[in-house]
Parts: C-alpha cells; structure tokens; sequence
C-alpha cells in the first residue's frame, strides 16, 4: 500500500481528521483485528468529530467571548435567585430554536456578564452562531458603520447570527439615533433570532431609561413580550470574593505541651 499518497489525496480533499485518525492505526498493530467496516468507521467518526470541533471552534471566533465561561460550570452556590431548573430548560437552547429573547437583570457583580457568555457559548456548541458585544461598544459600532457607509452590511451581519449578546444594556440613556440603530437591528432579529440583554436595572424601568416614549414602546414590543427573564439579585460575587482572599486564614496557634519533669530537673 502506498501511504504517502493516500495521506496527500486525504489532505487535497480536506479530510485532516480522517488522515491522522489513519495514520493513528498504521501506528497500532492491534487495529489489524478490526473488520474494514470497523475501521472506516472509526475514520469516519474521526472525521465527523474533527470538523464539529473546528465548526466549534470558528463560531467561539465570530462570537468575540471575553471570557472562557461554561455553561456547566455556573454557580448555583452564591444566593442571587438563579432558579436552577429554568437554567437547566435553557440550557437545551430550545429558546434559540423558538426565536425567544433572554433578559438577564441584577445589581453589579451578581455575575450577569458571565451567565450571558455561557448562554452564548453553549449555543455555539449547539450549532449556533453568536456575537457578544458590551452595549457601549456596540452602539458606538453602530454609529461608526453609519458614518462609513458599511451600516447596511453590519446589520446583514447582525441579522444572520442566531444569538445576539449585550452586555450592560441601558447603563446610559440613548440618544434618537442609537434608539434608531437599535430599533432596526431588533426589526430584522423580531420573530426569526434571539437576542439576549443583561442590565443592571430591572426591566420595568427600561422605558424610561431609553427616553423616547414612542421608540421606547417599539423596543420594548420586540424584546420583551416573547423574552425568558433571570431577575438575580443579593450580594455582589466579586465584593465576596474579592473580601475572602484578603482575609488570611485563620490558624489555631500550636501550644506547647507541658514537658514531664524528669529525675534530677531542678525546681
């Protein structure tokens, strides 16, 4: 058999986890007790999981995550109202499926941030595109693709991701343009994508917040009516993180246990 030219038509062909899933049984005698169709499926299944992997992998890329954050890895421990059973429904992505929209609100610190990149980065393991993006940043994006004449393809852009994520949504009020942008970017997503919010305060002051009654009222109507809400609320995790490592552990003192007096010691 002549390897090095299969190795070279599998490469030309784009099939890099099938070839090094087959140079990986040259390299293993025991392969030889395996049927062809055993064989091949195992190639075939190395093939299949080295391009789910780099499709993975290209969606975490387009999503711009700051963080490295989890889905199974969120914390339940910390006493913020995180309903565990509604984490879990969401975590099956069927909202995404269902063109749902998720608004995460709390207090700073309660973690926000972190649930919202987990949500996203569970979708782009599901098959999902993603873009994250803080809402200062965004908006100022939005601007900027207006002045250079490139608005109309980053709304495209927008309109084809699956899942949008702003973070700090409505820390500032907007001005008519922005409530402007915002409100076209909603029109495309309304009923066909999911858009995911997180914002310090809680959702019944959003109107007011964005300040423009009849915009307000638009916005709002695409957010909210078919949106899944994680109200959190207690203690800043940061503050009680932050406060555990400064203090130092404490360590009982180690005493001395009387030594037994011999024979001959003077008193």
């Amino acid at each position: 058999m002549l390897r090095e030219p299969t190795f070279e038509k599998l490469h030309r062909l784009r099939l890099r986890g099938m070839a090094e899933a087959f140079e990986q049984q040259l390299n293993q005698p025991d392969m030889a007790s395996l049927s062809f169709e055993e064989r091949f499926g195992l190639l075939v299944d190395a093939q299949w999981n080295w391009k789910e992997n780099k499709a993975v992998a290209s969606r975490l890329k387009k999503a711009r995550l700051p963080l490295t954050a989890c889905f199974e890895d969120i914390n339940f421990r910390h006493s913020r109202g995180l309903d565990r059973s509604l984490i879990r429904s969401l975590g099956d992505c069927q909202w995404l499926a269902r063109h749902q929209n998720l608004l995460i609100t709390g207090p700073t610190g309660i973690g926000k941030s972190y649930l919202c990149q987990a949500f996203l980065h569970k979708a782009c393991r599901e098959g999902y595109s993603a873009y994250y993006s803080r809402a200062s940043r965004f908006f100022r994006d939005l601007e900027v693709a207006h002045a250079d004449g490139s608005f109309d393809r980053f709304l495209r852009a927008l309109a084809r991701t699956d899942v949008l994520g702003i973070d700090d949504w409505g820390w500032a009020p907007l001005t008519d343009q922005q409530c402007r942008h915002w409100l076209e970017v909603l029109d495309d997503r309304y009923g066909c994508r999911s858009t995911l919010l997180t914002s310090q305060y809680p959702v019944k002051q959003w109107h007011d917040q964005i300040g423009y009654p009849t915009l307000a009222d638009a916005i709002l109507d695409r957010l909210v009516h078919n949106a899944h809400k994680l109200e959190l609320e207690g203690e800043s995790i940061r503050r009680d993180k932050a406060k555990a490592e400064a203090e130092p552990e404490s360590k009982p003192m180690a005493t001395e246990a009387p030594r037994r007096r011999q024979k001959g010691d003077r008193s």
